[in-house]
């Protein structure tokens, strides 16, 4: 790839993220991009066949940015413990591309696209566990959680932290001591301890009794 052909995807990649920032993938036109360019729309053609296409290839370089983020860390694929927190580093380091690219109707691609590449590249160098039902759940479980999990508490919470919650949360499911399942029973306990109290201190029925001849009345 030439030097100017370097820069003509540069300039319409930044037109493109200017965009995105601010409008939704539909609703993005290639006279506007080319225009923001300062290309015609037949360069632009002559890189990319259409709107999505150039969407679709940026986020594929975030995706690999990330699978390349794992592999690097010298980590195994089958030690979902380590896989997660490595998730979290690449969601983190790719965080503002991911704010643009994966923002909208298109949020659900990052981790459908992430669990793809994995278990590919996985499954090619261990072909033995493609057909594993365990790690392939386990894999999922993992990957989607770890998106939607960082998703929803990245700009509250310090990385390093959530990282150790992450590894906490991994190492105690592995030894089958559930957080969450030790949350719910503390918190169904509380509540059951709460509705014997108010059973306790609730007036009772009036009881009846039999009278000797038959008919009922209170006692």
């Amino acid at each position: 790839m030439d030097i100017r052909e370097v820069k003509t995807k540069r300039s319409i990649k930044n037109a493109f993220l200017q965009l995105r920032a601010h409008k939704p993938l539909e609703r993005i036109t290639i006279k506007e991009l080319a225009a923001l360019a300062q290309i015609s729309k037949a360069t632009f053609y002559l890189h990319y066949r259409d709107i999505y296409d150039l969407s679709s290839q940026m986020q594929n370089e975030v995706v690999q940015d990330i699978l390349d983020g794992i592999l690097s860390s010298g980590i195994s694929l089958l030690d979902t413990v380590r896989l997660s927190q490595e998730l979290f580093r690449g969601f983190h380091s790719n965080q503002a591309l991911i704010g643009i690219l994966f923002s909208g109707n298109q949020a659900a691609v990052l981790p459908d696209s992430i669990e793809k590449v994995i278990k590919e590249y996985l499954f090619r160098e261990h072909p033995e566990y493609e057909n594993d039902m365990e790690l392939n759940v386990l894999l999922t479980y993992r990957i989607y959680g770890g998106y939607y999990a960082y998703s929803k508490n990245f700009k509250q919470f310090d990385l390093d932290q959530v990282l150790d919650m992450v590894d906490a949360i991994a190492r105690q499911e592995q030894s089958g001591m559930k957080i969450l399942q030790e949350k719910e029973s503390r918190l169904f306990s509380s509540s059951l301890a709460h509705q014997q109290q108010e059973t306790s201190t609730r007036p009772g029925k009036e009881k009846t009794a039999p009278f000797p001849s038959g008919k009922t009345g209170t006692v």
